[in-house]
C-alpha cells in the first residue's frame, strides 16, 4: 500500500453501507447520520470512495432496499459521487487485497475497501461492516452509527 504524504489533506473513505443509508428513506436514524456525514464530506472536499462502492450502491439502492431509487435517480447520484476521489482497482490491488485478507481475516470485499482507502491516502474509513476502532494500512476504521463516533 502506498505511503502517506504529509502534504495531502485529510481524506475520508465512505463504504457502501453508509452511502446506501444516506439514500434509503426506510433507514430511519441511520439515514440522518449518513446524510450529515456525507454533507460534511462534500463541504470539506475530503470524501473518497471506489468504483466497487459505486457498483454495490447501484445494485443495492435500485433493488434491495424498501423503497428503491429509480435507475435514473441512482445514476444521477453516482454521477455526483464521481466528483469525489474515486479509486479504481488494478490487478495488483486485487492481489494486495488477497494478502490483506490473509493477514487480517477480513472478507475479500472488505479487504478491497480497506485497500482502496489506503491507496487513496485516507485517514478514516467510515463503515459499519468492520471493527470500530481498528487501524490497518494507515487507515482508522470508524462506525458512524455508534454514539461515540458520530
Amino acid at each position: 500500500m502506498t505511503a502517506r504524504r504529509s502534504e495531502t489533506p485529510e481524506r475520508e473513505f465512505i463504504d457502501t453501507n453508509v452511502l446506501i443509508y444516506a439514500h434509503d428513506v426506510t433507514a430511519g436514524k441511520k439515514q440522518a447520520i449518513a446524510q450529515n456525514l456525507i454533507r460534511r464530506l462534500w463541504e470539506s472536499g475530503t470524501g473518497c470512495l471506489s468504483v466497487q462502492v459505486l457498483q454495490e450502491f447501484f445494485v443495492t439502492i435500485t433493488r434491495k432496499v424498501g423503497q428503491p431509487l429509480s435507475v435514473d435517480e441512482a445514476g444521477a447520484r453516482i454521477r455526483d459521487y464521481s466528483l469525489w476521489r474515486v479509486f479504481s482497482a488494478k490487478p495488483e490491488d486485487v492481489v494486495g487485497a488477497i494478502e490483506l485478507q490473509k493477514r487480517t481475516g477480513l472478507s475479500f470485499w472488505d479487504a478491497m475497501i480497506l485497500r482502496a482507502a489506503s491507496e487513496l491516502g485516507c485517514d478514516l474509513l467510515w463503515t459499519e461492516d468492520m471493527n470500530n476502532g481498528q487501524f490497518s494500512g494507515g487507515v482508522h476504521i470508524r462506525n458512524p452509527f455508534l454514539a461515540d463516533n458520530s
